[in-house]
């Protein structure tokens, strides 16, 4: 049970403001919910057989095409038996081979009321999402309170926040640059603002991780030209050229992606360095300017240095296969740091820890400006 009395001291009002702000983009058009035909129906079923007689295996891989008879579980044809079609491409990463038993998600159609034209989309996956999800929910709480409760109303915030404004946005190709910078700001002040309050120690956070992002916004679009960046580098990337949206400007998204990246990092050591700043002013009320800024310094060069390694395991963690497939060929690591995408992840990577070096001395300077005057 929360504590009311901690709740009232804690300004709640941050919090239904930014809970209005999640209810309201639940409900905001995107724009794009047309794009998908109004008579198609998305629900789960169980596979009630197979035939593989169009099935081909080349060596590890599968070409060719499932035949697959389900049983609908959910919707309007709830209990209806339906033929489902599980067409194979050859590549791992999107193929998957269905037996009886499974329970998968499908995709159909109606002619006439009953079912047309099915086509599965992937083994069903939700439950366990949601499960884990919920999981989540309530061992943060357990473990931080009503901390935790603000934590997750930032955490949706954020969700919704990327889903509902910035790639629609994208989509529409409004300046991706200048949309990113914005719904970063946003972001920023969800997190320093519900965790910080409405307080100097909110303000040093947000504002120290801000121009945090900032400077590693400058910092993109001034090396980019130089390492010649193509956006097409990122997954799916060029699929949206050919899916209707040619006129997009993918170097663009892939450099707002840069510093949207690493903003996450980027508070967090913000937020910390704000903290430690609020704790020293309240022991020592008559603290001066110069040791204000020395004791946020000195959490944050103890922060930065393994901060920075984080964001190099983060970026670099899904590219492991990547990285065994050039040492089994014997590539050199000239040509290695050479190749386009290799190149990207260089500059996402460099170019965020700049990013969140800069915002210790950044967001000591603020937080030493703001706590300098006396409380009233």
């Amino acid at each position: 049970m929360f504590n009311l009395r901690a709740i009232r001291t804690k300004n709640p009002i941050i919090v239904l403001t930014f809970l209005f702000f999640c209810i309201v983009l639940c409900f905001l058009p995107t724009g794009f919910e047309s794009s998908r035909a109004k008579d198609a129906y998305l629900v789960k079923a169980k596979v009630v057989s197979v035939d593989n007689q169009d099935l081909r295996q080349n060596l590890i891989v599968h070409t060719g095409t499932q035949d697959i008879r389900v049983e609908i579980l959910e919707g309007p044809q709830k209990g209806e038996k339906a033929r489902v079609l599980n067409p194979l491409s050859g590549k791992l990463e999107f193929d998957e081979i269905y037996q009886a038993g499974d329970t998968i998600l499908v995709e159909y159609t109606l002619d006439k009321g009953r079912i047309h034209m099915a086509f599965t989309r992937g083994f069903y996956r939700l439950n366990h999402e949601m499960i884990l999800i919920a999981a989540f929910c309530v061992f943060l709480v357990a473990v931080a309170g009503f901390t935790g409760f603000k934590a997750l109303v930032s955490f949706v915030f954020a969700a919704l926040m990327l889903w509902k404004v910035l790639i629609p946005l994208f989509l529409k190709d409004v300046s991706p640059i200048p949309v990113s910078l914005a719904v970063v700001a946003a972001l920023t002040a969800s997190v320093s603002f519900l965790v910080g309050g409405w307080t100097r120690k909110g303000w040093t956070a947000f504002l120290g991780s801000f121009t945090g992002i900032a400077l590693s916004c400058l910092l993109a679009v001034s090396f980019a030209p130089g390492f010649r960046i193509n956006g097409a580098v990122r997954p799916y990337a060029e699929n949206l050229l050919y899916a209707g949206y040619p006129h997009l400007n993918l170097t663009d998204i892939f450099l707002a992606g840069i510093f949207l990246a690493c903003s996450g990092a980027v508070m967090d050591l913000s937020m910390d360095i704000a903290a430690s700043i609020d704790e020293v002013r309240t022991k020592k009320p008559d603290i001066a300017f110069r040791e204000l800024f020395g004791s946020g310094m000195a959490v944050g060069r103890s922060v930065v240095g393994t901060m920075t390694t984080t964001l190099l395991l983060a970026y670099s963690g899904g590219y492991t296969a990547m990285l065994m497939n050039f040492m089994s060929q014997g590539l050199k690591l000239r040509q290695i740091f050479n190749l386009n995408f290799v190149a990207s992840e260089i500059l996402n990577v460099i170019v965020g820890s700049f990013g969140l070096v800069a915002v210790a001395p950044l967001t000591a300077v603020i937080g030493a400006l703001l706590y300098r005057t006396p409380r009233r």
